[in-house]
């Protein structure tokens, strides 16, 4: 592996290497595999004024209590378990940031056009929706062919930075994850000009590839700026098969007042969030 970057960094590096009205692209799905400890580091931070592009949970609510979004790009925002993020409800009722809501294929389908570095692409999502209503700056293309369809033109969705959390990545950037989804993680880091990897755990390469299929190499090296290792970095969202969404934690979160829940849990450093997670389980048995 002789000539390959090491390209390992602490949580709080990563985050400082961002800056205030930066497009940050945050992968996952909802309250599935979220780059938990990236986005605390981030609230840690003096960063605000951001423009997220998500499949929204509690990344979004977090991130949209503590004031950080300007404007949220997103097709839901959700916990799965609990269908509205209460958080995010909130910011959104009080008018918080701007909101461009699209439908979850032409969300995939911008992240495809901006991976590909084409300003957009044609999908037939979306038309006869009110996602035309709700969205007048969509436009509509016609085919140049003999069939002369209609499509929406969805724009591609294009990153300053893309956080992602893996079950495991070597030193240099390649990350695997070994659960029963992919989710659009390696859309998000190859639509970002640079992409930040964190995983449950740091392997030597070949450990990648040793009990897994190739398919489970879901990120490669070279569209990954930095990693970073973040045991149950994804909590208290679901990272299967090395463990699942926190749901009594998930509900705690849901119903506590923002102060108090930020107070108690947010007040320290990543260590220091894990303690108060594990001190507040220990207190309910």
């Amino acid at each position: 592996m002789s000539g390959q970057t090491d390209k390992t960094l602490p949580a709080d590096e990563v985050v400082s290497r961002l800056h205030s009205g930066m497009t940050i692209g945050i992968g996952g799905w909802g309250s599935r595999r979220k780059p938990m400890a990236l986005v605390r580091a981030l609230l840690r931070s003096e960063i605000t004024d951001l423009t997220v592009i998500t499949y929204g949970g509690p990344d979004v609510g977090l991130l949209a209590a503590a004031g950080k979004i300007r404007k949220l790009v997103t097709a839901f925002v959700t916990l799965d378990s609990i269908p509205l993020e209460p958080h995010y409800r909130t910011a959104r009722q009080n008018g918080a940031f701007e909101l461009t809501e699209i439908d979850e294929a032409m969300f995939m389908w911008g992240l495809h056009a901006a991976a590909n570095r084409l300003p957009f692409l044609p999908v037939r999502a979306g038309l006869g929706s009110d996602v035309m209503r709700v969205n007048p700056q969509l436009r509509t293309v016609t085919s140049p062919y003999e069939d002369g369809e209609e499509f929406v033109a969805v724009p591609a969705l294009r990153m300053d930075a893309a956080l992602v959390h893996m079950n495991r990545a070597d030193r240099f950037g390649n990350g695997q994850y070994l659960g029963p989804d992919p989710y659009f993680d390696d859309l998000f880091c190859e639509a970002a000009d640079s992409a930040y990897v964190s995983c449950e755990q740091l392997v030597d390469t070949a450990e990648l590839t040793k009990d897994a299929a190739p398919q489970t190499l879901l990120i490669k090296r070279h569209v990954v700026t930095g990693v970073s290792e973040t045991p149950n970095g994804a909590h208290f969202t679901s990272c299967a098969p090395d463990y699942g969404r926190d749901e009594a934690f998930q509900q705690l979160y849901a119903t506590t007042p923002w102060p108090e829940f930020a107070e108690r849990f947010l007040s320290g450093d990543e260590q220091a969030y894990q303690s108060a997670v594990q001190a507040w389980h220990e207190e309910q048995k």
